[in-house]
């Protein structure tokens, strides 16, 4: 079917095929596409719903124009007993320990993961697959939160499944076979929450380190930590191993065969963080990690070869600020932190702790001893550290955070989420769900690079790529799509208001807490799906970047999260935008009372659908 359609795109090119007709929307090059808004909610009945109103219109080059209404498909749902594993059906989001045994919360159930997250759609050899993230245990099977729990866990280990997926000629996708992906080879995964696709028809997955990654020397923040190591240890490994934070913050890369088969590694050469998503350039070689949490950093990884993210160079950024205004402006400048490659890497994971890599103590009313510097990473509590000798390229790559900020570049970013790729423009769009603390001007910070007013609804912001930089040594960073300034375009930037009536406290016609971002080319459109807990509902958007339009598509059931966002743009002649949702319910504080009481009822906290927006011709 795809050399089919390539070869009616070739013949219209060389004017030898015919205009076509409606049902024939491949047969010209279209000229742009534009969506209609899906009204923000305003019923009980809306609120409690994931729906969209929208209609996308396409224009071609010949003047035809087609207009089609688009709507919500829910492939399946994580309470879906539909995943197979030795022969048996459970749950879509059940998760498992390293024999792929069931985990089972305090009651005795089963442990289900209420949050789909990053999807990817694959075509392998014809065959369409669909790889989907499961971040964190949301509740229990009693409806209490799982982290609130007495005696139990704040996180547990999780999972990816891979589902395969059937086409009709309507363009209706279905799940044929669901099953969860094995990753015992590589130590399990920790809330792997973004996802993107590689020019080599992978997926890049991500792992959210942050219960993993805090100070050894603030109490509170360590015991998050080996609460972690311990749902590691005690329920994945089953008590059988310790686990090591240095195997998570990892970007994982999942390879589907033809067959259904699956292969994943860990990525050690791109850094450890607490990584939102991994994006690929068009080069294949350069990528940008998004890491989220609060004094987080920006890190760029540039491969050694096309298709092999195995080894590289990774670069950390600093901001150098040039407005306050509108979310901020900055150049930005690159600071080479080291060249590495996985085996050597994980090499030193397997075998180094902390205090192998630092010599750390606390800070002595904001002073620290000769010998150390004060650092603020990764949490608000100040470090004073001193790197021991032939520890850089382990500090590089399994303290990137930390280095980063002994090396002078910004560990003061908060939330910094999705990330997308504009090929055509050489821009890159980063998400950045909430500009507050460590984003705000502090002059006790170690550093204090990032000086903005806080804008607790967030931005996008705009990062333009070039070629021919060096690094802050002099050195040419060998890649032509390197992030030389970042801003915001007004669209892009958040609104909080007073709450209104239903308890909105920002503006329901603009982006609050951006977070998956998708740009699709052929539509000159950056799609985002938002992570706010200011807005009752959550969005999903499309901003056009030449009209500069902002058009909701979307509203997701009150207290979902959009997540999963991939926009593929033709399949067989049609075009989708994969999109779930996460923690059903999951209200905002600010959420009228009256309100709360009546959507209750209405919405099933164990319902969290991983589906697609349908109803887009293929382009």
């Amino acid at each position: 079917m795809r050399m089919k359609l390539l070869t009616v795109a070739a013949l219209s090119v060389l004017g030898l095929g015919g205009c076509g007709d409606d049902d024939d929307p491949v047969s010209t090059a279209v000229r742009s596409v534009e969506f209609t808004e899906t009204p923000a909610p305003t019923t009980t009945d809306e609120i409690a719903r994931t729906y969209t109103r929208s209609t996308v219109k396409v224009t071609y080059e010949d003047g035809r124009v087609r207009e089609t209404p688009l709507a919500y498909n829910v492939l399946f749902s994580v309470k879906d007993p539909v995943a197979e594993v030795n022969g048996e059906k459970h749950p879509a989001g059940q998760l498992y320990n390293y024999r792929m045994e069931p985990l089972l919360d305090p009651m005795g159930n089963p442990v289900v993961a209420e949050t789909p997250d990053a999807n990817s759609l694959l075509e392998v050899d014809d065959q369409l697959f669909l790889v989907t993230h499961y971040e964190y245990d949301w509740i229990l099977s009693d409806g209490a939160v799982a982290w609130t729990a007495p005696g139990w866990y704040t996180r547990m280990p999780m999972s990816m499944t891979l589902s395969e997926i059937a086409q009709t000629g309507d363009g209706k996708l279905t799940a044929t076979r669901v099953r969860p992906i094995e990753f015992s080879g590589v130590n399990g995964i920790w809330i792997p929450c973004f996802g993107s696709q590689t020019p080599w028809n992978t997926h890049l997955g991500s792992e959210e380190d942050y219960d993993l990654i805090y100070n050894p020397l603030d109490a509170k923040n360590y015991g998050t930590t080996t609460s972690g190591l311990k749902a590691m240890r005690e329920l994945y490994f089953k008590g059988e191993r310790e686990a090591n934070p240095y195997h998570y913050g990892i970007i994982p890369e999942v390879t589907v065969r033809a067959d259904g088969s699956t292969s994943v590694v860990k990525h050690y050469a791109m850094g450890r963080g607490t990584w939102e998503q991994a994006k690929l350039m068009p080069d294949g070689r350069t990528a940008y990690l998004g890491d989220d949490g609060a004094y987080v950093q920006m890190t760029m990884f540039v491969a050694d070869q096309y298709g092999d993210l195995s080894a590289g160079t990774l670069y950390t950024a600093k901001w150098n600020q040039t407005s306050d205004q509108n979310g901020g402006s900055a150049t930005l400048s690159w600071i080479r932190l080291g060249h590495g490659a996985d085996a050597e890497i994980k090499a030193l994971a397997n075998r180094l702790t902390f205090n192998d890599i630092f010599d750390a103590v606390a800070p002595s009313d904001g002073q620290c001893p000769a010998g150390y510097q004060r650092v603020r990473a990764g949490s608000a509590s100040d470090e004073c550290l001193t790197l021991k000798p032939g520890m850089e390229q382990a500090a590089a790559f399994l303290e990137t955070r930390r280095y980063t900020a002994l090396l002078g570049g910004t560990t003061e970013w908060t939330k910094m989420e999705g990330l997308a790729v504009n090929a055509r423009d050489k821009k890159l769009y980063m998400a950045m769900s909430r500009i507050e603390t460590s984003m705000r001007s502090d002059p006790t910070e170690p550093a204090d690079h990032i000086r903005l007013p806080e804008n607790k609804a967030g931005a996008t912001y705009t990062l333009e790529l070039s070629s021919g930089i060096e690094d802050t040594q002099g050195n040419a960073i060998d890649s032509e799509w390197v992030a030389v300034s970042m801003a915001v375009e007004p669209a892009l930037l958040g609104k909080p208001i007073a709450a209104d009536a239903l308890g909105n406290t920002a503006d329901v016609d603009a982006i609050a807490n951006t977070d998956n971002l998708f740009f699709s080319e052929k539509m000159r459109t950056l799609f985002i799906g938002e992570d706010s807990g200011m807005h009752i509902n959550n969005f999903v958007w499309a901003y056009h970047v030449d009209t500069r339009k902002l058009t909701r598509v979307m509203t997701l059931t009150a207290g979902a999260e959009s997540t999963g966002l991939q926009v593929v743009e033709n399949l067989n002649g049609h075009a989708y935008i994969m999109s779930n949702a996460q923690h059903h319910g999951d209200f905002a504080s600010s959420i009228n009372a009256d309100l709360k009481a009546q959507l209750t009822p209405l919405i099933d906290r164990f319902d969290a659908p991983v589906g697609y927006i349908g109803g887009i011709p293929g382009l």
